[in-house]
């Protein structure tokens, strides 16, 4: 910032004010201009919301706005970031600070690094989860308040620590689509999606020239068996997994857009390489569901895939198998909804299925990764199953869904 100027020439002939050739009437419309014109402020981090949120119902009873904050620090020296706050107007409805929001926000380049602190020209995502209980206090305006430290602060502009109000965002008011559970069966386990900092929420896709969230509410499905495990015997072999092959379901009307098939299985337990971006989904079916929404079924057995392009569905049709392919490390089935035809270069949608058994939760991220290994699935205790309708499943839920 040393090469911040601000060339401002007053004489004092220029400056007089001659208010003798102005009516009453446009010297109060003069004054309420310049009272309402924001007043510049040199801000040290500068900022943008990826993309406006859209409120979702959960199965904790609560409405979510997940959505993701884009920094950048435009100055010649690090700014540390202490708290970031989202505000509708002076109400505060989330603060993260300290660890919570290291926890939270990632520099870009290095997402395996909880991150605070901004180098010269370095951008970062914090990525939001604001919850209302009540549908009624969800707001329609945000902004987001960061409370930072300069390293190099250039007073009187810039002092060394700073209190910020940028990035303003709507939220939309359309709602999410509801659809139909793409699987049938108990023990179904969503153990990568919305809205912690999972591996789908944190997966930001740098794809032709923008950054895109295509999987912020995606779901991977595993199925628990009776021993609550994914799988027995040999972790390599996709047999080792009972529904491995298990039917995979339209979530609602409407027609194929596109399909690719012959994809082979991968190897449980070795992640892939070499993949190019159209093989990262595997076999895969893209399907238009309505009202500019896609729904993307990944990672399904080869030669499985009962449709193609064009072909009409109806809610609750078989169109393939569960499978291992793509970008996969063990079989389960990736879904998630956007706002556009490519699986990746769209923006992830929250949606509510119409209906569910809620059955139980684990107890933690840390349970889940324990599955890879063989080992049973660790479920919260005394957890109170119950059925629910027009809600989005949240990571960890275990969930049965009904056959027609």
């Amino acid at each position: 910032m040393r090469y911040l100027t601000l060339a401002v020439s007053l004489g004092t002939a220029t400056a007089l004010v001659v208010l003798t050739a102005c009516s009453s009437a446009e010297t109060t419309e003069s004054e309420a201009t310049t009272t309402t014109t924001p007043k510049a402020q040199p801000t040290p981090v500068i900022g943008s919301v990826l993309a406006e949120p859209i409120p979702v119902p959960t199965t904790d009873g609560r409405t979510h706005l997940a959505y993701e904050l884009m920094l950048t620090n435009p100055m010649s020296g690090n700014v540390t970031l202490n708290a970031v706050s989202v505000m509708d107007g002076d109400r505060k409805l989330l603060t993260l600070s300290g660890d919570s929001l290291k926890y939270w926000t990632r520099a870009l380049g290095n997402p395996a690094a909880p991150a605070n602190v901004l180098g010269p020209g370095q951008s970062a995502t914090v990525w939001l989860d604001v919850v209302a209980d009540d549908p009624a206090q969800v707001p329609t305006e945000l902004t987001h308040a960061i409370d930072l430290t300069v390293a190099k602060p250039m007073p009187p502009l810039i002092p060394a620590n700073v209190t910020e109000t940028i990035a303003p965002v709507s939220v939309q008011t359309r709602k999410p689509p509801s659809i139909s559970p793409p699987l049938t069966g108990d023990g179904w386990l969503d153990i990568n999606s919305c809205c912690d900092m999972t591996a789908h929420r944190m997966a930001l896709n740098p794809i032709n020239g923008k950054i895109w969230a295509a999987e912020r509410f995606a779901i991977d499905y595993v199925q628990l068996g009776t021993d609550g495990r994914i799988y027995t015997g040999n972790k390599a072999a996709v047999e080792s997994y009972p529904y491995f092959g298990a039917e995979i379901r339209a979530v609602a009307d409407g027609p194929v857009v596109s399909v690719l098939d012959g994809q082979p299985e991968q190897t449980p337990g070795v992640t892939p390489s070499g993949l190019t971006l159209e093989q990262y989904g595997g076999n895969h079916i893209v399907q238009d569901i309505g009202d500019g929404v896609y729904a993307f079924y990944a990672h399904l057995q080869p030669g499985s895939l009962k449709v193609k392009p064009g072909d009409q569905l109806a809610t609750g049709q078989v169109i393939a198998s569960l499978g291992n392919s793509g970008n996969s490390d063990a079989p389960h089935l990736h879904f998630h909804v956007m706002d556009g035809p490519d699986p990746l270069a769209a923006d992830g949608l929250p949606f509510v299925f119409d209906s569910f058994r809620l059955d139980s939760r684990l107890t933690s991220a840390t349970a889940g990764d324990a599955l890879l290994d063989g080992k049973p699935a660790a479920l919260q205790p005394g957890f109170a199953t119950r059925e629910v309708s027009e809600v989005s499943p949240l990571v960890l839920d275990v969930m049965t869904y009904a056959s027609d």
